[in-house]
């Protein structure tokens, strides 16, 4: 399943949803100030012992006041560090038009009688990748080097890794779209980047640290795994040594090399330590067994190395936590592991494609507040588009269709679908809640391989 409900470029960074400030300012004043009513009255007189009383009973008041507001600053503070988000990394250009994925609701302050072609505004661009695509089947594989006890200095690890360290430019109808990171990993031109990097692009080219440039073709690209292969025509080429992530333990030494953002700051490489192993994050529905970092890792950073002190990649850098009050949380970035990239890498070198990832075939995004207002639309997925070559569109599904539960399971969006399809297989069933034409109804789907689907829309 393909979700195409990005709201902007925020969203492509995966930093939608936030808490709006309004809520939580209810939420402090109902602790603090707001709480209280100024008394007016008639003016009296007190004695003494009522004074007395008064100021030990005011001081009280007081000082519960500032313990209240004391309280509510710190929980207020300890929401907005805790209030952070998974973001996905590639440098956008500021072609903002060019974004897949921008929401373009009634343009021209139009609105549409039906509710589809309000849709097919709100919803453009595109998260396919539409590059000219490279030979598959070489025989070629990711090797993994065997861990080696030698202690590199960070100035020797740079020296042997940075050349191959490469820029990736994604472009789409002839403009600039992205900038990210890749690594070459063998002398005739294969180079492993991030997947988020590419979508929506319909060429890329690869900048070597030399200034050297080269035209990419795609081997293949996986979303889940958010692994991708690119090819370009080259001899000789310095390319990086890959060692194992299953070798590796909570302190290690972690470098990561990349570009964070754009070509400004090529180059740059930051140091730290594997934070943790086998740390499972979500993003887009899409469940990863990832290595964490402190290294620092910035837009732009993505589909970059992570080095061991050997000078071995140990993962490639895809993902780190962001703030939602756009500051950014320090020290906790995310790598793919290399027993992960090469399991994939293999698999896209071998045939462009993974074998065997469960999908059920359609192209859908939330359906908007505003088409709830407009249109009386439930809450729940809208489906833009359904896949040949998948068994919803054999049982029926259409475009317009809203799926509104999941195996019961109420639902909003995509990743959400994603979430209770996890762990399942090829063959296994959803039932499908789907509303129409005023009328919900369920439908069975079986799940069906996305090989299948994206070999439907190579023909």
């Amino acid at each position: 399943m393909t979700d195409n409900s990005g709201q902007g470029p925020s969203a492509w960074y995966g930093r939608a949803g936030y808490p709006s400030p309004p809520e939580a300012g209810a939420w402090y004043g109902a602790a603090g100030p707001g709480a209280y009513t100024q008394v007016s009255g008639e003016r009296r007189t007190d004695s003494g012992a009522d004074i007395r009383r008064k100021r030990r009973r005011t001081k009280g008041a007081a000082l519960g006041v500032c313990a209240a507001l004391l309280v509510a600053a710190a929980l207020w503070s300890l929401a907005k560090v805790l209030d952070v988000d998974v973001s996905l990394r590639a440098w956008r250009s500021e072609a903002a038009d060019l974004l897949p994925t921008l929401p373009q609701t009634t343009p021209g302050g139009d609105t549409y009688e039906d509710f589809r072609e309000y849709f097919e505004n709100y919803y453009t661009g595109t998260s396919d990748i539409d590059m000219d695509r490279a030979e598959t089947g070489t025989g070629v594989t990711v090797p993994l080097r065997q861990p080696v006890d030698e202690e590199l200095t960070l100035q020797q690890i740079y020296e042997a890794v940075s050349p191959a360290v490469v820029g990736i430019s994604t472009f789409r109808d002839d403009a600039e779209y992205s900038w990210g990171t890749g690594v070459v990993f063998t002398s005739d031109g294969y180079i492993i980047t991030n997947t988020h990097i590419l979508q929506g692009c319909s060429a890329a080219k690869v900048t070597f640290p030399s200034g050297e440039e080269y035209d990419a073709l795609l081997v293949g690209s996986d979303e889940a795994s958010d692994i991708a292969v690119l090819r370009i025509e080259g001899e000789g080429l310095p390319y990086a040594d890959f060692g194992r992530s299953d070798a590796l333990h909570v302190g290690d030494a972690a470098i990561a090399i990349g570009n964070p953002l754009g070509k400004a700051y090529a180059g740059t490489m930051t140091d730290g330590i594997v934070s943790a192993i086998n740390r499972n994050v979500v993003y887009n529905g899409h469940s990863m067994t990832l290595l964490q970092t402190n290294a620092a890792l910035n837009e732009g950073n993505s589909g970059g190395p992570l080095v061991n002190a050997a000078g071995q990649v140990i993962g490639i850098t895809n993902m780190k936590i962001m703030s939602s009050y756009t500051a950014t949380v320090e020290g906790i970035g995310f790598a793919i592991p290399s027993s992960v990239v090469k399991d994939i890498a293999d698999q896209l070198i071998e045939s462009g494609i993974v074998l065997g990832e469960p999908t059920i075939g359609i192209v859908a995004g939330s359906v908007s507040t505003e088409a709830r207002a407009l249109y009386g639309l439930p809450e729940g997925v809208y489906v833009s588009e359904v896949n040949e070559g998948s068994d919803a569109k054999e049982k029926g599904l259409q475009v317009g269709d809203v799926i509104v539960r999941v195996n019961g399971e109420k639902v909003t969006d995509v990743a959400q679908v994603n979430l209770i399809k996890e762990g399942m297989e090829v063959g296994d069933t959803l039932t499908l809640t789907v509303f129409r034409d005023d009328e919900t109804f369920d439908m069975d789907v079986v799940l069906v391989d996305r090989s299948v689907i994206e070999q439907n829309k190579t023909k």
